[in-house]
């Protein structure tokens, strides 16, 4: 299996990939507006690379539940500086955290490489069209609802089956836009429309999602589940740890992480251990 994002080409097996958040907003949950400045943007950014980042993620607007949503010329006028000097600075793969066709695109043209996309349940098509259009990389994520209205009552009958008929049904959408299966990456969206039942559910099957064929990727990082199953942590980093180490070992390929240098030394060592496994 490979992953091909433009011009990078990702062939699984091989050590997980770790994703750096880049959060260029005023409001994001974890880090907001620590790094709303493009200069200090591309600083924290590099210092996650040099932390063992194999691609970066950056954002230009807040997805915690209930945030309100940014006009497009402001996240442009957030991410694009960002991407732009990165490009420039480091051969490190850059993906775009955006709902918008626009910015994706310009982005895009920018130096990025991935389009995370947390709004896969969209029903249009022009973001799956530019895709294809560009051989970008693709994360198709699963959301219920909006970030406005995704934590409201989230229900399901079976959350690990509605999640699995979304990316059987996301999968021939996208085929049907001419994105090619190799471009495709999947993730569960925890936090996305679930109680911390659902997210549990969710990191218990996670095996089950390789049937698919496609990188699985997990964000579950300084997540507010984390705190209601193991209680309060200033940046809730065991709690990410353990999830991260976990999702690996069940199949996932990448993660999405804030605290890049501890989830790198967390994974090298679980693969490591796994790698001298005796039966």
């Amino acid at each position: 299996m490979h992953w091909q994002a433009r011009q990078f080409r990702f062939e699984f097996p091989r050590p997980a990939l770790v994703m750096g958040v880049v959060n260029v907003t005023p409001d994001s949950f974890s880090d907001g507006g620590r790094f709303l400045a493009p200069d200090a943007a591309v600083a924290h950014a590099l210092e996650l690379v040099g932390q063992g980042a194999d691609l970066l993620d950056i954002g230009g607007e807040s997805t915690r539940p209930g945030a309100a949503p940014v006009p497009e010329a402001e996240e442009l006028r957030r991410v694009l500086p960002v991407i732009e000097q990165l490009a420039r600075r480091t051969p490190t793969p850059i993906s775009i955290d955006t709902q918008k066709p626009a910015v994706a695109r310009a982005a895009l043209a920018a130096g990025a490489s991935i389009v995370n996309d947390i709004a896969a349940n969209r029903t249009d098509d022009t973001m799956w069209r530019l895709v294809a259009e560009t051989g970008a990389g693709y994360v198709a994520m699963h959301m219920q609802g909006t970030p406005q209205t995704m934590q409201a009552r989230p229900s399901y009958g079976d959350v690990v089956e509605e999640v699995a008929a979304f990316f059987t049904d996301r999968l021939a959408r996208l085929a049907g836009a001419g994105v090619r299966a190799e471009q495709v990456a999947l993730d569960v969206g925890i936090g996305f429309g679930k109680t911390v039942e659902h997210n549990l559910a969710l990191l218990g099957a996670l095996a089950r999602f390789t049937r698919f064929g496609r990188p699985l990727l997990l964000g579950v990082s300084r997540k507010s589940f984390l705190a209601r199953v193991a209680g309060e942590a200033a940046q809730r980093l065991p709690g990410s740890l353990a999830c991260a180490v976990w999702a690996v070992q069940q199949g996932a390929q990448i993660v999405r992480v804030h605290d890049v240098a501890e989830t790198h030394q967390a994974l090298r060592m679980i693969e490591a251990i796994t790698a001298h496994k005796t039966t």
